[in-house]
């Protein structure tokens, strides 16, 4: 079983508890959109942290540049991934992991065309994707 396959099981094992229950690393993803500001805001936290260079490379059309757990961490803060982890009951050193992986997926698929989309509900059209992606 991959990292995301156990994140989604995971996020997902409490189904209709919490805010977050039942969706999975989905749920996650979008309660991170929404925590940031949509994806302009959650881009612009990478830029604040250096991390600029790796996030345009998720929206353009070229190879996505990878971030590390630590990097995940760095960017949205003990406070905010701690927050996330216990809603979803997980980890902040699991959830790091796996949003090193899926964060890079989920930019570069709501942006196919190498540019944020503007206008229009991100937020929803991110977590439908993403529970395509993972199945859900």
């Amino acid at each position: 079983m991959g990292l995301l396959d156990q994140l989604a099981g995971a996020a997902g094992a409490g189904e209709g508890e919490g805010e977050g229950g039942g969706q999975g690393m989905a749920g996650v993803l979008g309660s991170l959109l929404e925590q940031s500001g949509g994806l302009s805001g959650l881009l612009d936290k990478f830029g604040q942290q250096g991390l600029g260079d790796a996030a345009a490379s998720w929206v353009s059309t070229g190879e996505n540049q990878p971030v590390s757990a630590e990097q995940i961490e760095s960017v949205l803060g003990g406070s905010q991934l701690g927050e996330l982890a216990g809603r979803f009951g997980l980890d902040s050193g699991t959830l790091a992991q796996g949003l090193s992986t899926a964060l890079p997926l989920l930019v570069d698929k709501l942006t196919p065309d190498g540019q944020v989309p503007q206008g229009g509900d991100l937020l929803s059209q991110g977590v439908g994707l993403l529970k395509g992606l993972l199945g859900r």
